[in-house]
């Protein structure tokens, strides 16, 4: 056997054992094994202003972690395409929130970008849908991979952050589910297994019976188990402090969905 041969085999050896040692790893201590990158994306001195001002997520970040963030809002905005409707002029401000938005929800994941929106429609405020011929704040629609929103109910649900009410966590979450369906990626696989955790304890009939006794939750939450998932996400980031002390098994399976204990939660 040629050295060539060798080399060969020994480089797919160490690259099946690198693959190996990754899937252990995320299983061991689920979180990704690598966050940073080789070269970071900048955001303009406007940008990064209106975070700093603006959203409070960022602000409590490490100085790492900021970099990184800023890294993913900037990789966001160049991957899709906003567009206004209704006479809403898309803004930096717009693009900068709402990519903070779905960065925000996807930090603690490798994969980050939401492949299954391409397009951002933003009305200045409620807007009629065709889906179901009713006026909407939010909608998603996997099919077209368009995140529709209002800026107006956006901008109230960013601005007002222990209430409870985040139209972008909802619609992002939403779009993070549906993609985690069909996902093959650690991050999809992660997010299933916890959320079927999630399911089987609101199936519990001591769970459910508390769920109703205190509704901590508003009762949108119980339409469906996607309703579930992207209200539940909301109190999450909301009110984290409330959610763990009221159901901290719960608080925990959404915790590590989303790989959360990397920005503090």
């Amino acid at each position: 056997m040629e050295h060539s041969e060798y080399y060969l085999i020994i480089c797919l050896a160490l690259f099946f054992l690198f693959r190996f040692f990754k899937k252990w790893y995320v299983e061991a201590y689920n979180r990704p094994l690598f966050r940073h990158y080789l070269v970071y994306k900048s955001l303009t001195s406007n940008q990064k202003q209106i975070l700093e001002k603006e959203f409070s997520f960022y602000k409590s970040l490490s100085k790492k972690h900021q970099k990184q963030f800023r890294h993913r809002v900037a990789s966001f905005i160049d991957d899709k395409e906003f567009v206004g409707r209704s006479g809403e002029i898309v803004t930096l401000e717009m693009q900068t929130l709402i990519a903070a938005v779905g960065c925000m929800l996807s930090f603690g994941r490798k994969e980050y970008l939401y492949d299954m929106i391409e397009t951002i429609i933003i009305y200045p405020d409620e807007f009629y849908s065709s889906n179901n011929d009713a006026y909407h704040k939010g909608e998603f629609n996997p099919r077209l991979k368009v995140l529709v929103l209002s800026w107006k109910h956006f901008k109230d649900g960013y601005e007002v952050d222990n209430d409870n009410y985040n139209l972008g966590l909802h619609e992002f979450m939403h779009a993070m589910h549906l993609e985690t369906r069909i996902s093959k990626h650690i991050d999809g696989m992660r997010f299933k297994r916890h959320f079927h955790h999630i399911m089987a304890r609101i199936a519990d009939k001591d769970v459910r019976q508390k769920l109703d006794d205190k509704q901590f939750f508003r009762a949108y939450a119980f339409t469906n188990q996607f309703e579930f998932m992207a209200v539940i996400t909301e109190y999450f980031f909301e009110s984290p402090k409330d959610f763990k002390q009221h159901y901290p098994i719960l608080y925990d399976h959404v915790n590590k969905a989303l790989n959360m204990q990397i920005a503090g939660f």
